[in-house]
């Protein structure tokens, strides 16, 4: 029995690290760790950076339904989305530029262009409550929408190369 509580954390550990292995995520942590201009995360584990972005049941009930983002929130948002831009670049070789217009109350639109090419296009709302129920599932948002903005890069390749 003591063998099987000491291997659960050992196992959801090796999770953890497979999924930090994922291309997106690996890019989110690396734009989280450029922002770093003063060394403060200099020693904490890629885990404890991404930890902003997963938000349980609990926390997220704890958040007013209507509310104003903080600019953290907005920072980290604005992240997440170069992450998803870089590894379309990464992927297809054309730039990606994000564009982010959103209201004071946290509405809005991220647009990822590609030349002439919307190659991801997400309408937000209740950004206050921005985050993910696991690290999992934020692995899965940003891959899902990578694979988009690839697959939109492929099949217009001439309109995204197109300056």
């Amino acid at each position: 029995m003591t063998d099987a509580i000491a291997t659960e954390p050992a196992a959801e550990a090796a999770a953890e690290e497979a999924l930090l292995q994922t291309p997106f995520l690996r890019e989110l942590v690396k734009q989280l760790r450029a922002q770093d201009t003063h060394g403060t995360w200099e020693g904490k584990r890629d885990i404890t950076l991404l930890a902003p972005y997963v938000l349980s049941a609990e926390q997220r009930r704890a958040l007013p339904m209507m509310g104003d983002p903080d600019p953290d929130t907005l920072w980290r948002l604005d992240l997440f989305h170069n992450a998803i831009g870089l590894c379309i670049e990464r992927a297809t070789g054309c730039m990606v530029s994000p564009m982010m217009k959103m209201s004071h109350e946290g509405f809005g639109r991220a647009v990822l262009t590609a030349g002439r090419l919307i190659v991801v296009n997400r309408h937000l709302r209740d950004v206050h409550r921005f985050g993910y129920a696991s690290l999992a599932k934020l692995a899965e948002a940003g891959t899902k929408l990578v694979d988009e903005g690839v697959g939109m890069v492929e099949r217009y390749k001439e309109v995204a190369t197109y300056g």
